[in-house]
């Protein structure tokens, strides 16, 4: 979602999202829109090198070792799958496809958080650029301030480009002023690129809901993201790789070099780590995919776990793990097709709901038609509006059993996408569709550190640092908090067809962010997804009904908590209703 961190004390912290946002938006448009709009621009006349993905991934370990796995399995199938629900997983594995890989890695975000589990990352990417591989990172720039300009540093090491899309002009000392210097142009403001890939030698990937940060891998001291990704390899790579080809080399990616001044360049690259150097090495060949070498790595039955000493975290008593043996995950092979937005839909493309069929939620949407029997679905920030919500009549009047789990107002880290929800909710339920807002206060103890009461699953015994299952329940929250926030974006159709994505269903996402999700065909890979999702409908969300007297809604918590229902929202406080309430009438569903 489109909103700064802060609030006042006795609100969660991963909830203090969207209130200084709307708030102070109020204020901003009229005290610094006309004083601040002409204060920056945007550079003309870029100098854009074009440069594509790795164009023989069978050419590396990576590739040799995945079309060994395929000739092993018989497969007619292209492209090859593991879920990613663990947060330690989510972790390790980007971790081991940063130390395998030999020739190119490719990272496109709408985020990365400049903290201690990040910088573990930025080592392994360092290291990797050293030995010889081209690093791209494209990054939405909407949240590259403060802090997290941190990470720009990464654009002066040999062998890493990075870029921004869509940039904002102006200082990154507060992301409040550049917002607020930027509200003459609210329109570019608001679209913002939430894709997420991950991509080694153009071989094996990840996708999904996750950005990057402490509260995506469990590391947070308050309120953790429960998410899933994706592992994907084979055919299915090289078109996320393509999709990221396209991203990188359009003309709203700018490279970092090109927005900064003298001066700002100077004080980043000060204070920047210098990279890591090994015996190794080879000399810097930034643009050529082709021609970075490097020693002979273990392969993709063969990942490192222990190239990088583990950096201590803070405040976490369950640190992780520095990498994870990806051979031991769960392949599934199946047919599969990517959903991506063109990053054309940034420049305003699809403005209107019946402009965006093309679109990954359009897509997403008349995949859920399809629908005979029953449809899951999992969405942080659900915002359907009238015409998602027809579609909605229709696939219930045929008689499909649709479950949909979301964040409540306690754990939704943007309460304000709440309110857009809320306008919907009772219509939902009286068109029959089943609906579960997630807890916020889990159950657990600081001494049963990395479970979320029994939703959490361990990744086995040998677990993220040598294997294991895919990583064991929906919502892996390690760390020392019991407060959880739904992230994870998924959907299942007739239990045979299985979606993974950075989309959420709401009209930001549908008309205003591009997105990018997987569509796979397989039931055992859904039965997967399923044995996930499950536990957290049934036990650590509130199932909502309309009340028999027609006077409201009702919440009722899950069975076995012994808690009684309640007639307003649950576990959230006077003064969060009160604001929901307040600032309700005022803010159209696409912003949200």
């Amino acid at each position: 979602m489109l909103w700064p961190t802060s609030w006042r004390a006795g609100v969660p912290r991963i909830q203090q999202t969207a209130w200084l946002t709307t708030t102070r938006w109020l204020f901003c448009v009229a005290i610094f829109s006309g004083f601040m709009g002409g204060c920056a621009a945007l550079p003309t006349n870029v100098d854009r090198p074009v440069s594509s993905a790795l164009a023989d991934p069978q050419n590396t370990p990576l590739g040799r070792a995945l079309a060994a796995r395929a000739a092993r399995s018989g497969t007619q199938n292209d492209s090859a799958f593991a879920l990613v629900s663990s947060p330690q997983l989510a972790f390790t594995s980007r971790m081991a496809l940063i130390q395998a890989a030999q020739k190119t890695i490719d990272v496109q975000y709408y985020a990365i958080h400049a903290d201690d589990t990040t910088e573990r990352l930025f080592v392994a990417l360092r290291e990797a650029a050293a030995r010889g591989v081209r690093v791209r990172i494209l990054l939405d720039d909407f949240n590259i301030s403060g802090k997290n300009v941190q990470v720009l540093s990464l654009a002066f090491e040999k062998n890493i480009k990075l870029r921004l899309f869509n940039p904002l002009p102006g200082r990154r000392d507060s992301l409040i002023f550049r917002v607020a210097s930027n509200l003459h142009n609210i329109d570019r403001l608001q679209r913002r690129m939430h894709n997420k890939i991950f991509v080694a030698d153009n071989a094996v990937a990840i996708t999904g809901g996750r950005n990057l940060g402490e509260t995506y891998f469990g590391q947070s001291s308050g309120t953790n993201f429960i998410d899933m990704d994706v592992l994907a390899a084979g055919r299915i790579a090289r078109d996320l790789s393509r999709s990221f080809d396209r991203y990188w080399n359009n003309p709203l990616a700018y490279p970092v070099q090109s927005l900064m001044t003298k001066e700002e360049i100077s004080k980043i690259t000060q204070g920047a780590r210098a990279p890591l150097t090994s015996g190794n090495s080879t000399p810097n060949k930034p643009e050529s995919a082709e021609s970075a070498t490097s020693p002979d790595m273990r392969g993709f039955d063969q990942v490192a776990s222990s190239l990088l000493p583990p950096a201590p975290l803070p405040n976490t008593a369950n640190p992780l793990p520095n990498s994870t043996d990806l051979q031991k995950l769960n392949w599934v092979w199946a047919p599969s097709v990517m959903l991506v937005d063109k990053p054309e839909k940034i420049a305003g493309d699809a403005d209107t709901t019946e402009e965006s069929s093309e679109t990954t939620v359009g897509g997403l949407l008349q995949l859920m038609q399809q629908a005979k029997k029953d449809l899951v679905i999992v969405s942080p920030y659900f915002v359907p509006g009238e015409q998602m919500m027809k579609e909605f009549a229709q696939i219930r009047q045929r008689g499909v059993r649709v479950q949909l789990l979301t964040n409540s107002l306690a754990s939704n880290d943007a309460p304000a996408a709440h309110v857009g929800y809320s306008r919907y909710r009772e219509a939902l339920i009286a068109l029959g569709v089943e609906v579960y807002e997630m807890r916020a206060e889990q159950p657990g103890t600081a001494g049963n550190i990395g479970r979320l009461g029994g939703l959490m699953g361990s990744l086995g015994s040998n677990g993220a640092t040598g294997g294991g299952s895919s990583g064991g329940s929906l919502g892996g929250v390690s760390g020392g908090s019991t407060r959880a926030s739904l992230h994870a974006k998924i959907v299942v159709v007739d239990e045979r067809i299985l979606v993974i994505g950075s989309m959420n269903l709401d009209l930001r996402s549908q008309l205003q962010n591009s997105e990018v999700a997987l569509v796979i065909r397989n039931r055992a890979l859904s039965a997967e997804a399923m044995r996930l999702i499950e536990p957290a409908i049934s036990q650590h969300a509130y199932r909502v009904k309309l009340q028999e007297n027609g006077a409201g809604l009702i919440w009722h918590a899950p069975q076995g908590m012994r808690l009684p229902a309640a007639v307003s929202e649950p576990d959230a406080s006077l003064g969060l209703r009160v604001l929901v309430k307040m600032i309700g009438p005022f803010i159209p569903d696409e912003l949200l």
